[in-house]
């Protein structure tokens, strides 16, 4: 069961609201779950659960609020199209400072996952951000974009060799700038 809370960004001191999970046992860490295109939706609510039944204490965020209030969709084609429009609308620096407000709420150790778009945000947050323990990012399509940056945590990258949105060369130039 969560709640929701509000962490104030750095960025500009919006209070970006987050679903916050107690660890269900034993606790592990802190840890961040960064949604993908379709918000903090029931999906990324329900990995933020698993989560945090597994030990962490969880905050997933809702990262297009300044963009969209209270955005979530499903993950039908209209759905795909407000979502990548909120995303643009979403500036890399605003991320950054929405994800330290998040790690700053959290005892340490505190890890990131993201997904799809959060994949992005979570190799952003690696490289950027203060005192993450380490990141993992599931297909982060941005992240190409931003591979001259260099993660100041262990970092892992997870994509698909047969993913048709995300092109082989952009997972290559990534592994290049970054073969460690």
């Amino acid at each position: 069961m969560s709640e929701v809370v509000t962490v104030r960004s750095g960025f500009d001191g919006f209070e970006v609201p987050a679903h916050h999970f107690a660890a269900g046992n034993a606790r592990r860490g802190g840890l961040i779950v960064v949604q993908e295109i379709f918000g903090a939706n029931d999906h990324i609510r329900g990995v933020a659960a698993q989560f945090a039944d597994e030990g962490y204490e969880v905050l997933a965020p809702a990262m297009f609020e300044r963009a969209a209030p209270g955005f979530e969709t499903g993950y039908d084609p209209k759905s795909f199209v407000r979502g990548r429009n909120a995303a643009e609308a979403t500036p890399w620096d605003q991320v950054q400072g929405d994800i330290q407000a998040c790690i700053d709420r959290l005892a340490g150790p505190v890890f990131i996952v993201g997904y799809c778009w959060g994949g992005s945000a979570a190799w952003l947050a690696a490289c950027r951000c203060e005192n993450l323990a380490a990141a993992s990012c599931y297909y982060g399509r941005h992240i190409a974009g931003l591979k001259d940056e260099t993660p100041r945590c262990p970092t892992i990258l997870h994509y698909g060799r047969e993913d048709s949105s995300i092109p082989l060369s952009d997972v290559e130039a990534v592994v290049a700038a970054h073969p460690e």
